[in-house]
């Protein structure tokens, strides 16, 4: 509870009570108000240009805040190069690799396909540093899924690579028996003379001219599907099935050197050259079967011969001569 204050009146001789102005209440109230205000900027003022006293954890953090940035930004230009060489990398798969082995290129929008759903960055916002860091984690997430992306490419063109050598592998590509000097072929694919009856009939195979007992080789990788003399005509004969479509017979054969289911490959001695079934003399009959349909074999010699091997080959196979079966 306030005083109450008294003053002397020499007028009525007497004490009268003091009463407060309430215009001066209300100033009081307002000087007060301004000199906290002005008390207050100076303070600021005094403040603002008082060199702040910085601890030593403020320090540190501040320190760890600059190698921070200093690493995002390094990681941000790694991921730089890495995306230029990814983006070569899937050139060079749809362009290259998979044209190759006739596999379907990966369509851009599948490479470049985002993520969608809720926002998965959530958690970075609010903070100072938070587009930097939003920025570089979607980098990194597009770049691991391009990776995944290529990875799982590159996982399939070494299946269709392992599969193409096997294809390789299998098809017939040299000659039967060895011809170093080029003269065996005593008569090629087509129409010839038929060495019993003397009349023109279709010549499905090509003849090999060789002494009895002469190897005869494999021409590419398979499984020996038939070693018999039930077959009209071949005599002793073998039937090599390459799979892929492919099988290679040999027939005339003096005797084998293989059994039924056995596996062989290209190279692999598999008979002997001999004169059994109808045969004129010792000699090789050999036709190639593609997806049982008889084929030309004088395509299939490119494992062993030049260029000019090849001409000279083609040149006496298609002579229209006399066959030897």
């Amino acid at each position: 509870m306030s005083k109450v204050k008294y003053y002397y009146d020499s007028d009525t001789q007497s004490y009268r009570k003091i009463e407060r102005r309430k215009g001066r209440r209300i100033g009081i109230v307002l000087l007060s108000i301004l000199g906290s205000f002005l008390a207050g900027f100076l303070l600021l003022v005094i403040y603002l240009n008082i060199p702040q006293i910085v601890t030593p954890k403020e320090k540190a953090l501040k320190r760890e805040l600059q190698n921070m940035e200093l690493q995002y930004g390094l990681l941000n230009k790694k991921m730089g190069q890495i995306q230029n060489v990814l983006a070569n990398i899937e050139d060079r798969d749809n362009n290259i690799y998979r044209v190759y082995f006739e596999a379907n290129p990966i369509p851009e929008e599948q490479r470049r396909a985002g993520f969608g759903g809720i926002n998965r960055y959530k958690d970075l916002e609010g903070f100072d540093n938070s587009k930097l860091i939003i920025e570089t984690s979607k980098r990194m997430d597009i770049l691991t899924k391009q990776l995944v992306v290529q990875s799982k490419s590159l996982d399939e063109i070494a299946s269709l690579a392992k599969e193409k050598e096997s294809l390789l592998s299998s098809v017939p590509a040299i000659q039967p028996v060895k011809n170093v000097d080029l003269s065996r072929i005593a008569s090629g694919y087509g129409w010839r003379t038929d060495p019993f009856t003397k009349v023109r009939k279709f010549h499905h195979g090509m003849d090999f001219s060789a002494p009895r007992g002469t190897p005869v080789y494999a021409t590419g990788n398979g499984r020996i599907e038939r070693a018999d003399n039930r077959s009209t005509g071949y005599g002793n004969h073998i039937r090599v099935d390459h799979g892929y479509g492919y099988t290679s017979l040999y027939a005339h054969l003096y005797k084998y050197n293989v059994r039924v289911g056995q596996r062989v490959q290209r190279g692999d001695i598999i008979g002997y050259v001999g004169s059994t079934g109808r045969s004129q003399g010792p000699h090789l009959h050999y036709e190639i079967f593609k997806d049982d349909q008889r084929i030309n074999p004088i395509n299939f010699y490119y494992g062993n011969l030049s260029p000019e091997e090849f001409d000279k080959v083609l040149e006496k196979a298609q002579q229209e001569n006399q066959s030897l079966d």
